[in-house]
Order: C-alpha cells, then sequence, then structure tokens
C-alpha cells in the first residue's frame, strides 16, 4: 500500500521534472503536494536518492542527467532564479565585474555573489558558492554594464581604480554614464570619487 509520504514523493518528483534544470524548489510552493511533514519527507527522500540537490536548508533542485551523471546546474542560473523566487537583489561580486570587464584577470576562489538577503553559501556537487549580503548603493543596476563598472571600481583600491577608470571611460556608452550619474548621490565618497573619474574620462 502506497503511503502518504511515496504518494508526496511522486507527486513533487512529477512537478520538479516539469521545471527546468536549475530551477530552485522550496517546501513552501508544495502545499498542494501533501502535508508539510510530508512533503518535508520527500523531498529528504529525493535528495538522498539523488533525484535533487539540496544546495541549502530549506532549497532543492533537479540536475541534469547526463551520461557523466547528474550535473549540478550553473551557479548563476540558480542564484538569479532563486533571487527572483524569493524578490531579492543579486549582482555580480567587484572581483567578477572587473573580470568581466577586462579590469583584471584576478577572480575570487569561490562564486561571490552579493544580495539584498541575508548571507548564505550554497553546495553544488563539490562547488561552493557565496551569497553576501550587501548595502543597496552596491546592488545599484544589477543587470547593466554601469552597475559592472560601479562594483569593479568600489572594490578595487584607489591606486588600481585610476587606471580602471579611464579604462571604463572609453568603453562606457553615454547612457550607462548617465544611469551612473543618478546613483552617484546614493555612493560613499571614496566610491562616488572613482565613479566621477570613470564618468568624466579620468
Amino acid at each position: 500500500m502506497e503511503t502518504a509520504v511515496t504518494s508526496t514523493s511522486k507527486r513533487i518528483w512529477a512537478y520538479a521534472k516539469s521545471l527546468p534544470p536549475g530551477t530552485p524548489i522550496v517546501p513552501a510552493e508544495l502545499e498542494q503536494f501533501g502535508s508539510r511533514s510530508a512533503v518535508d519527507q520527500a523531498l529528504s527522500r529525493l535528495a538522498r536518492s539523488g533525484e535533487l540537490l539540496r544546495p541549502a536548508r530549506g532549497v532543492y533542485v533537479r540536475p541534469k542527467k547526463s551520461r557523466f551523471g547528474s550535473v549540478p546546474p550553473r551557479a548563476e542560473t540558480l542564484v538569479l532564479r532563486l533571487a527572483k523566487k524569493r524578490g531579492e537583489i543579486v549582482a555580480s561580486h567587484g572581483a567578477a565585474a572587473a573580470n568581466a570587464l577586462g579590469l583584471t584577470t584576478q577572480v575570487p576562489v569561490r562564486p561571490v555573489f552579493l544580495t539584498s538577503g541575508k548571507s548564505k553559501r550554497l553546495k553544488l556537487g563539490l562547488q561552493e558558492v557565496e551569497l553576501r549580503h550587501a548595502p543597496g548603493w552596491l546592488l545599484s543596476l544589477p543587470e547593466e554594464p554601469a552597475g559592472r563598472a560601479l562594483r569593479a571600481l568600489a572594490w578595487m583600491s584607489p591606486e588600481q581604480a585610476e587606471a580602471a577608470a579611464a579604462m571604463i571611460a572609453q568603453t562606457l556608452q553615454e547612457g550607462q554614464r548617465q544611469k551612473l550619474r543618478k546613483v552617484m548621490p546614493r555612493l560613499p565618497p571614496r566610491v562616488a570619487q572613482k565613479v566621477s573619474k570613470a564618468i568624466r574620462g579620468g
């Protein structure tokens, strides 16, 4: 005879398979499949069997399947989808932003993202991903080149930022400069000074 947990597991697994790989699943969205106790037990069972990954407490995700086994989702994919689900803002870390802009070859040892939510760490297979709480000004323009420039300059030392500001000034389009000008009043003086040089061209 099928138990409540077994039935709930089947329904949750069917639901998980209907979602794109890398889509985070949280218990609160599974209430229609059984009691909270049955849902929690079912999720634990699916995680133990490897059908779902458990990147953090209360967060589950279906991995991709390949001939080499289960493949965790890309860190950025999971982080962005989890942030959208929770109504949070996430943005690239300053080091990653500087690297993407060609300002440095340095990258964090592990993927780091800035978030408006709580700091936490996610586990994706052997990879650890860090979500680091950041002030609102540092999360400005999260998906814009201007935002990446802001975070890169904020992360850099004053000496590094001098050369970086000149490089940014050569590549940043005027529309992006305008967006930086609008967020300037929110920035700490030390960061505003760096950004100002990028807007002016050095």
